[in-house]
């Protein structure tokens, strides 16, 4: 959940983490925020090859200082109410070719 008042904060914090997943081997496949009426949840999906690349990710926070300052966008500013993590798998459409 984010703080809808707190958006322009928010999308400087989602970029960051955009960049921050893409450098460390992972693909982030952007963030999706409240459009229209009231809201306060945004979405974010991101993927990576494996477990083992996304847990060295995950070991990289709040030890590696661009993730340090990352966090440091959500905490001063106050955007991020809440988390909630889901672990997800994708279904993606067959190639043309059966690839």
């Amino acid at each position: 959940m984010i703080d809808p008042s707190k958006i322009d904060a928010f999308e400087r914090f989602g970029r960051r983490w955009i960049e921050l997943v893409n450098r460390h081997g992972g693909t982030h496949h952007g963030y999706f925020l409240p459009a229209e009426g009231a809201s306060d949840k945004a979405l974010a999906l991101f993927s990576f090859p494996s477990l083992a690349a996304y847990e060295e990710y995950r070991a990289l926070f709040g030890v590696h200082p661009d993730f340090v300052e990352a966090d440091r966008i959500r905490d001063e500013s106050g955007c991020v109410l809440r988390y909630e993590r889901t672990f997800m798998r994708p279904l993606l459409p067959e190639l043309p070719d059966g690839g």
